[in-house]
């Protein structure tokens, strides 16, 4: 007897619960909850999950994150998010979460494990750099198995690549999103590139660990990329033969499920009115088969470059969901 499998990826856009920030998260928990009872995910993986103090000189929590669980079926799924670099609590924004209907085998996050910070010296920076530094990531992957029956498990990371925005590069900034430079602009978008492509470089090595381990392994790499399905962070996670021009290396490829959705609806950002495809969910060879069905929830999705007097409580990001069927038994 086969059974079904919904993993979801949703971008929940700086979920807070901060009294000074507009739409208040009461207002957020009205549009986002029924989007998540939705979804209707077995495995939910979410993303800009942010955390809120305890009291003065103790750990974060995720108050909001609680808040918006709460009275969903969500509220009893096993869990795992990302922490500062300690391990005493999650970080103060961005949190990567993951919540399992089904058991959660073992979980970590890898924050330069694979990939050490390359050393960079501006060019551009004023007063001139002395000498090189450390360029890290902005933040960690979550990397979760989880039991899915029949004797096998499903390895889940969960993404979120650093925005094509330019990085700070010092004395070049006029102001929040303004520049003193054309050339401390280029060269602050160059490095924001790099840290994109190194963290989608640390998830594609250990994707390949994966493999190393179990060649059938199931993979899912899913959240916001940041980047088009032809952008060179999806390409690198992908490992397309195309792209490499062996097709004995096809057994490690990834495919991306949205596939499955046709081309007008195939999107989960809206952006001075284009339509982009920023979230992804790629799968293994040997999970790609068994999916069933995908939906992209982006009916009446908002620009996400409208003035801030037009933002409202939803996400500027639409939910992703495929719909897997699993055979009972391990072929």
């Amino acid at each position: 007897m086969a059974r079904t499998l919904r993993i979801a990826t949703f971008n929940l856009e700086n979920l807070d619960d901060r009294p000074d920030r507009e739409p208040s998260l009461a207002a957020r928990l009205r549009v986002l909850q029924p989007r998540l009872r939705r979804l209707a995910a077995d495995v939910l993986c979410l993303q800009e999950v942010n955390a809120q103090p305890s009291h003065r000189h103790g750990p974060r929590r995720l108050d909001a994150l609680d808040a918006l669980l709460r009275g969903t079926p969500y509220e009893t799924h096993a869990r795992v998010a990302t922490t500062d670099a300690a391990g005493k609590g999650p970080l103060d924004v961005h949190n990567l979460v993951i919540l399992s209907r089904l058991p959660i085998r073992a979980s970590r996050q890898l924050h330069h494990d694979l990939v050490p910070p390359p050393s960079y010296r501006p060019v551009t920076a004023d007063p001139p750099a002395e000498a090189a530094s450390a360029l890290t990531w902005d933040r960690p992957l979550l990397h979760a198995e989880i039991d899915v029956g029949g004797g096998r498990s499903l390895h889940l990371l969960n993404l979120h690549l650093r925005a094509p925005r330019a990085a700070f590069i010092p004395g070049q900034k006029a102001g929040a999103g303004a520049w003193k430079s054309v050339p401390g602009w280029a060269e602050g978008f160059f490095l924001a590139a790099v840290k994109r492509a190194g963290q989608a470089l640390e998830a594609r090595l250990l994707v390949d660990r994966l493999f190393d381990a179990e060649p059938r392994a199931l993979i899912a790499v899913c959240g916001d990329f940041n980047a088009g399905s032809r952008e060179m962070p999806t390409r690198l996670l992908r490992a397309d033969t195309r792209d490499i021009g062996d097709e004995r290396l096809a057994t490690r490829a990834l495919a991306p499920v949205e596939g499955m959705v046709a081309e007008a609806r195939r999107y989960s950002v809206l952006h001075r009115g284009h339509k982009e495809m920023l979230d992804h969910l790629l799968v293994s060879p040997a999970l790609l088969p068994w999916c069933r069905r995908v939906v992209i929830d982006n009916e009446g999705l908002g620009d996400e470059a409208a003035p801030a007097a037009e933002l409202g409580p939803e996400s500027f990001h639409a939910p992703i969901v495929a719909e897997f069927v699993l055979p009972e038994d391990d072929d």
